[in-house]
């Protein structure tokens, strides 16, 4: 019933957040045809207002907006007009999408061995190690190391390229400088989750009981412990579906993101209000998964 009514909640949710992100992007200072080249003269203008429909109150806008939006229509670009949000949608959405789900991979084929490790080697050089290398990757941002992952492996050493995208070789570098950070946060989780997990006491019953070690740490600590990990993969993956923008700029991908970042610098009111719909969309789904999963690893979790 939870997951239900959250399904039935979902649309009102999006309703809101359109809303405030029509009426927003309105109200920032400037104009979706104050950065032409040539300044239009004031019957172009009006005309290119009256063609897109921005002369109209605005609740009779949002009015259009929605009923373009329930056809599955985001309407026109402001700044691409040739194009429609839905095309530019098409065209960097996969791109953006398959980077996230690369990077959240990488995150979580890294960070995991690495928290399980550094737990089961405490006071070990291996603890000190992975600990040491957690930390540096939640303190160097992704704006930081997609640089200098350019600069030693693409430029000095000329293993991998500089940018674009479509080889797997292209890919190697975006999806590491978008992963690192959360596979570091992803090991501590992890690392702290199974010391805590393992001083409980099912783990010294469950020895006492004969189990090898093995069944002890994979089949009862570790599915414990990885409970906070898949709590916050909800929000990670989220983050990297629609927070990649700087790492796509950076390697010259053709993402959504860069779309979002132009329409906001151009007010390009229509590609703005679409991507945030967009966006929540993903988040909102995302995280009802998320919460069902959880449920399913451990059954002890009742939302009310």
């Amino acid at each position: 019933m939870h997951f239900l009514r959250r399904l039935a909640f979902l649309p009102l949710l999006l309703l809101i957040i359109s809303l405030l992100a029509f009426v927003l992007v309105r109200l920032a200072p400037g104009g979706p045809f104050d950065r032409e080249r040539k300044p239009a003269s004031p019957e172009i203008e009006r005309n290119l207002k009256e063609k897109y429909h921005l002369d109209e109150p605005i609740w009779k806008q949002y009015g259009r907006f929605l009923n373009d939006l329930l056809h599955g229509d985001f309407g026109t670009s402001l700044k691409y007009r040739n194009h429609t949000v839905n095309d530019i949608i098409a065209q960097g959405l996969p791109v953006s999408l398959t980077l996230g789900m690369l990077a959240f991979g990488f995150a979580m084929g890294v960070g995991l061995p690495v928290g399980f490790i550094t737990a089961m080697k405490r006071g070990h050089w291996e603890d000190y190690a992975g600990s040491v290398l957690a930390v540096l990757a939640v303190c160097i941002p992704g704006f930081v190391v997609a640089p200098l992952l350019i600069m030693f492996f693409a430029i000095k050493w000329r293993l991998l390229p500089v940018a674009l995208w479509g080889s797997p070789c292209q890919v190697m570098l975006p999806t590491i400088a978008l992963g690192l950070y959360f596979s570091g946060k992803i090991a501590r989780l992890l690392r702290e989750g199974m010391l805590n997990t393992m001083q409980a006491e099912f783990i010294t019953t469950a020895r006492a009981k004969g189990l090898g070690e093995n069944a002890v740490l994979l089949k009862h600590a570790f599915r414990l412990a990885v409970l906070p990990v898949v709590s916050y993969s909800g929000p990670l993956l989220a983050d990297l579906l629609t927070g990649s923008f700087v790492i796509e700029n950076i390697f010259q991908l053709p993402g959504i993101g860069v779309f979002i970042v132009n329409g906001s610098l151009n007010r390009d009111y229509t590609m703005v209000v679409g991507l945030v719909v967009l966006y929540a969309t993903l988040l909102v789904v995302v995280n009802l998964l998320v919460d069902l999963g959880y449920t399913l690893l451990d059954p002890r979790v009742k939302y009310e």
